[in-house]
This record gives structure tokens, sequence and C-alpha cells, in this order.
């Protein structure tokens, strides 16, 4: 099934998806290691500019207090991570050059130059344009980002100006070299560790290295549009990176509020992991289960029947595959489909098939007594993506049934996309 394809499943779902998360791909010329395709990324900057602990503090969850302690990088390090895509992070120390180097930069599908904003320009301006030419005549579709970053020990006014000196300089030196070379795109962004700042510029930066993005944002427009949702993120859990949002635009106060939701419910959900204490969750389902819709009425706790269920008889949408049924849902046998055991002397056991579980959690923003206010809602969509979204509380409360119901057919596309993209980055 291609990308385009499963977008236009949302809003028809059903709870219970049990397909694995499947790496996607990206762009780029991509170095092939441990038998996917590996999405090349430079990291560039002068000593102590903070390019190790912006990878440390992303992807190692590094607190931004313990950066003080780690030493100066002295040789290219090469960091594998396991994100939405599979990315290899090329750290390189401050006395790299084109030269030493060792690789060709057509190999890198993105050059971050990172920049200390309370430092002299010069120095580092004059590198950033040595890479960025030799970048754009080897490689003209190479992405090429500027973090302007410990942006945090200026004031909001001196930051602002800084910041603007250093693009109208950087835009400055191209133009005196040729003229050709002042339209070559860059993007700056003002950066720190300390603020969510850091999580959005990569976040950013990781939007041009997939491919399925536009898949991933229709699929989150559709939610949205269904579920009354105000704005909705597909997060990768572990970085607090933002895979794809929906049309409306980000403003930084609902993102960063989104960004440490998940990063709480990161902190303490591995409290309540206990297989003892919720064995339905962990309900095995039989291989061969019937899908009628009469039998798909059947109440998800106690097998009895249920008239408001969202698998309503007569449904055009239902599920057909026995992986899109709800994990712990009680079905008896067809009378259409006796057991084996009636066709046979010898009884057999049914082929089970363990299921996987998906948490949920929402929070209530600003409650009021008439009902009112937003709910934040989180739902693990992939083991590594989870949908962030912001509803009414009333539409929250009232229509839980249809938001889940949504949430599991966008988990359904979104498993999909990756199918597809893990194939094409599977090593032949």
């Amino acid at each position: 099934m291609t990308p385009s394809r499963a977008s236009s499943h949302i809003g028809l779902a059903s709870p219970g998806v049990q397909s694995p998360l499947l790496p996607t791909a990206a762009n780029g010329d991509s170095l092939v290691t441990d038998n996917v395709i590996r999405t090349k990324v430079l990291l560039l900057g002068l000593r102590r500019v903070g390019k190790t602990s912006i990878q440390e503090v992303i992807f190692k969850d590094l607190p931004p207090k313990q950066t003080f302690y780690l030493e100066t990088t002295t040789r290219v390090t090469q960091l594998p991570v396991d994100t939405v895509i599979p990315l290899e992070i090329w750290d390189c120390p401050s006395t790299i050059t084109l030269e030493t180097l060792d690789a060709p930069l057509n190999q890198f599908s993105s050059i971050i130059f990172v920049i200390d904003i309370q430092e002299l320009y010069q120095p580092a301006i004059a590198k950033l344009v040595d890479f960025v030419i030799a970048a754009y005549q080897e490689n003209p579709g190479i992405h090429l980002e500027v973090f302007v970053h410990k942006a945090d020990t200026l004031s909001e006014e001196y930051k602002t100006d800084n910041f603007r000196h250093i693009q109208q300089r950087v835009l400055d030196e191209l133009y005196d070299i040729s003229v050709e070379y002042e339209q070559i795109p860059i993007n700056f962004h003002l950066t720190s560790i300390y603020d969510h700042s850091l999580h959005e510029a990569f976040s950013k930066v990781l939007h041009k290295l997939i491919d399925s993005l536009p898949f991933l944002e229709d699929l989150l427009n559709v939610f949205c549009a269904n579920s009354q949702a105000s704005k909705a993120f597909l997060f990768d859990s572990a970085s607090r990176l933002y895979v794809a949002t929906d049309a409306s635009p980000v403003d930084q106060p609902t993102h960063g509020l989104c960004s440490d939701y998940l990063h709480m419910l990161n902190s303490f959900g591995p409290l309540y992991r206990s297989i003892s204490a919720s064995p339905l969750r962990q309900h095995e389902l039989p291989l061969d289960i019937p899908t009628s819709p009469v039998q798909l009425e059947y109440s998800l706790s106690t097998g009895t029947h249920t008239p408001n269920t969202p698998f309503a008889s007569g449904s055009p949408h239902l599920p057909s595959s026995p992986s899109l049924l709800p994990q712990h849902i009680s079905i008896p046998p067809s009378p259409a489909s006796p057991p084996q055991a009636s066709q046979s002397n010898t009884p057999t056991k049914p082929k089970l098939k363990k299921g996987l579980f998906y948490p949920s959690a929402s929070a209530s923003l600003s409650p009021t007594s008439t009902g009112a206010g937003t709910t934040l809602t989180y739902r693990l969509i992939t083991p590594q993506l989870a949908l962030l979204a912001l509803l009414p509380t009333t539409v929250f409360d009232t229509r839980r049934g249809l938001v889940e119901y949504n949430v599991v057919f966008f988990r359904e596309g979104v498993q999909e996309i990756c199918d597809v993209e893990e194939e094409a980055r599977r090593r032949t």
C-alpha cells in the first residue's frame, strides 16, 4: 500500500493496531550501515560552541546542566540515531577542514554549522562560508542550517541584534566572493539547550530529510478536522522532536507545552509498566478471528452486546484484518465457522499472536466549572512515535469514542507509511 492511500483512512478507525514500528526513509545520498541506509548529517563549528552538547541533549536526554562536564571533541565521531528516520550524526572537531574530513560532502543530506552568539563571529563565518561554497559546488541540493547557539546568555534585545548581524555578515561574505553564492539557501535558527528552541530548530532540520512528510501532514490535517482538534503534533518520543504537524501555525508556547508533557510521560511512564497489574492489556489474540459486524458489536471488556459501540452494525469501513482488532476484545466463535474440534477428533490449539499495548494520557488545561477549556491528549502511535493533540474539553468528554475511532485509523496510516519507507531503506 502506498502512502497516498494511507492518508484516506483517517477518521474511520478501530482501536488496537498491532503492527510494529518500522523505520522510515529519507532523501539524500547516505551510507549503508546496519542493514539500513542512514541519512548523514554533518555537525560543524569552532571549539566549545556546543556541538556535542546539542546531540547529547537531544538524542541522549542529557540534562543541560550536565553538558559542562563534556569533553572537547578531538576527532570525528559518528553517532547512529534511530529516530523516525535512521540518522548518522558526524560530530567534527573545530580543526576539521575540507581536506581532513575524509568524506565527500555529497554524501551528507544536511550540514549544521553552530556559531556561538557571544563569541567573535569572523573566524566562524569564514569557516562557514568555505563549507557552504564547497557543499554547494558538490551537491546543490544539500540542506544548509546555521544554529546561532547559546542564545540564553544575552538579553532579548541583544540576542535579536546579534542574530540579524550574523545573518547579514554571512550573506555579505558570500556576495563578496560571487553574486551567485548570495542566492544559496541558508536557514538560520536561534537556539539554546535551556529552552525548547533547540528541539524546534532540529525538528525543522529533520522535516527536510523525510520524504513522507506531506503524507504525514495530510493525516494530521484530516485528524484535526474530524476530531475538532485545534493543534496536533506527531512527536518522536525519545528525542522529543516533532516529526510533523498540521497546517495551522506552530507557536512556541504550544510546542513547549506538548514537549514538556511528553518529557513528563517519558520520565514517569516506566514506573507503571506492570504486566501482572493489567493482564487484559497483554491478552493474545488468535490469528483467525471472525470479523463480521455483528461479532464486532461485543463489548471490549465483558463480551456483552453494546449497541453504542463505535463498530456499529452496517458500518462500511470495518477492519478486515485481525491486526486491526482491539487487543483485548472478547469475541465468541462465529456460528458459520464451527471450531476445528467439531471437524476433527484431535483438538487443535489456535495460533496466538501477541498484541501491542498503546497507552494514552490526557491533561485538562485551565478547567472551568462549565466544562470549557482545552484538553491535551497523548496517544502512542508506534513504539517510537506519539500523537499529541489539543482538543476542546467538551469534545473530549462527550465524543471521546469518536476521537479514539479517528486515532486508531491515524495509527494505521502512519504505520503503513513506515512500512513503505522501511522497505525503501532496506539494503538489498
